[in-house]
């Protein structure tokens, strides 16, 4: 594909408006989770919508209406969906990414504003959004962009959602999917969505899987208000003894999980799927350093990848009503809330584990003889996806990552969960992939989040670039 050529050329010219373009819309704190922070988001949609009208576009913002309890005096951000070509004669690919992001102040321990693009002499671009998901939606913007200017044309229609609660549980997602599957997005081919990351630093990856999530709470509660220890220790059943003994009993410091038959539905590992880990550019060295100490369970590669990519774990998160401030404080708490989740993976299904979670509950509290009152929650759950990696959608992809990186993408599942994947999925009927941009030290969610150039130029490239390869490959299936 000789017309890339000028198309890389043009996006290379136009690295310093593509680094100011991502420098506009950190600037602007769009956190969904923050009630004082609604207006920010709004104002990042319409930002976004005039991005792509600029462009040549036609959007929508589609108004979502209140916010579910306890927010329901706040409107949802609206879910932007836009268009970009209309021919056709050509091939249909929807994009999905978010506006919103995660909370962040300096006080939190940023080295620099998190609203202010700060590029070091590394090329290191540290920012609130920077690479979840800002730069990878304005990755597509770019390329659309770089196209024109290199008058090149786009190969194939561009549809894209762009929604502003990703992070704050995509309220109001599904519904616009269902309700726009056979109108708005009936054309759709294929889906792409850019809001991973790679396994390392170095090699690109695609990623064809990611683990579901089970949350559930164990509500323990006894006395009729917190009691003094000196006063009442040795006296009463203490509800969090017993829910540390309950918590204990879920999981081992290893990582087994410890609830009778969770195993029994995993999905057992193929001989092709076994083969797809050894290649995979990712080291121990890697593992520890994004640990930040050497505490990794498996000593070897394979193993920690099978880990986190294709078999469950159990976490558990916190406890609610317990005394945690600095000091002592000699206090029974007459209440408390364990927290904990199960990441699921093929072919646990929710209603089964929750099934079996709840059993092993009960049972175990029954061998504490307690005379406390105990409750079994479900916080919220959402299941696992996998797509099929040998799919014109993920071969298109390996050839753009194989012509900007020169190297073949790994093939990865991601350990955490991303739902809209299995939304689109399952209302579309079409395959979705994933397509990172950023790198495993991007610290999403974390401080000093950054996205480095190499990754947004380069990666800017390779979205424009898999628009070429999967028009060809989908005319060809």
């Amino acid at each position: 594909m000789p017309h890339l050529d000028p198309y890389f050329k043009q996006v290379d010219e136009l690295t310093e408006k593509f680094i100011q373009r991502l420098r506009e819309a950190v600037a602007i704190p769009s956190i969904s989770s923050e009630d004082e922070r609604r207006p920010d988001v709004v104002k990042m949609g319409h930002w976004l919508a005039d991005q792509i009208k600029a462009l040549g576009g036609t959007v929508e913002l589609r108004e979502l209406g209140k916010q579910p309890a306890p927010h329901e005096h706040l409107d949802l951000p609206p879910c932007l969906l836009a268009r970009y070509g209309d021919d056709p004669k050509k091939k249909t690919v929807l994009l999905y990414g978010h506006y919103d992001v995660q909370p962040a102040q300096k006080s939190d321990g940023w080295a620099t504003d998190p609203f202010t693009l700060t590029i070091d002499d590394k090329g290191r671009m540290y920012g609130r959004g920077s690479t979840d998901d800002k730069g990878p939606v304005l990755g597509w913007l770019n390329a659309i962009e770089a196209h024109q200017k290199a008058g090149v044309e786009v190969p194939v229609n561009l549809v894209m959602c762009f929604e502003g609660m990703e992070e704050n549980g995509s309220e109001g997602l599904d519904d616009v999917i269902r309700a726009e599957a056979k109108k708005f997005f009936k054309d759709t081919d294929v889906v792409c969505i850019s809001d991973n990351y790679w396994l390392g630093t170095e090699k690109p990856c695609l990623t064809y899987g990611v683990r579901g999530c089970n949350y559930y709470s164990i509500e323990i509660s006894g006395p009729g208000q917190d009691l003094h220890s000196g006063v009442y220790g040795g006296m009463t059943h203490e509800p969090m003894t017993d829910l540390i003994r309950m918590m204990d009993s879920l999981v081992n410091p290893d990582g087994k999980i410890l609830i009778e038959g969770i195993d029994d539905l995993v999905a057992p590992l193929t001989e092709t799927e076994a083969a797809l880990y050894p290649p995979i550019a990712f080291t121990m060295d890697d593992l520890h350093e994004s640990l930040g100490a050497e505490v990794a369970i498996f000593d070897n590669k394979v193993d920690s990848l099978k880990r986190k990519m294709r078999y469950p774990s159990l976490s558990l998160h916190g406890i609610e009503g317990a005394f945690y401030t600095p000091g002592a404080k000699t206090v029974i708490p007459a209440k408390v809330i364990g927290k904990f989740s199960i990441r699921t993976v093929p072919n646990m299904e929710i209603d089964e584990v929750t099934k079996l979670v709840e059993k092993h509950i009960n049972a175990e509290f029954a061998k504490l003889k307690s005379k406390n009152t105990m409750k079994f929650h479900i916080v919220h759950c959402g299941k696992w996806w996998v797509e099929d990696p040998n799919h014109a959608n993920y071969t298109a992809a390996a050839k753009a990552v194989e012509r900007v990186y020169k190297v073949k993408p790994d093939m990865t599942r991601e350990g955490g969960s991303i739902p809209v994947t299995l939304t689109f999925q399952e209302e579309l009927g079409k395959n979705v992939l994933l397509l990172p941009m950023g790198s495993s030290t991007d610290a999403a969610h974390s401080i000093n989040e950054k996205l480095d150039k190499r990754n947004y130029i380069e990666g800017t490239k390779l979205l424009g670039a898999y628009l070429h390869y999967v028009a060809g490959e989908l005319k060809d299936a």
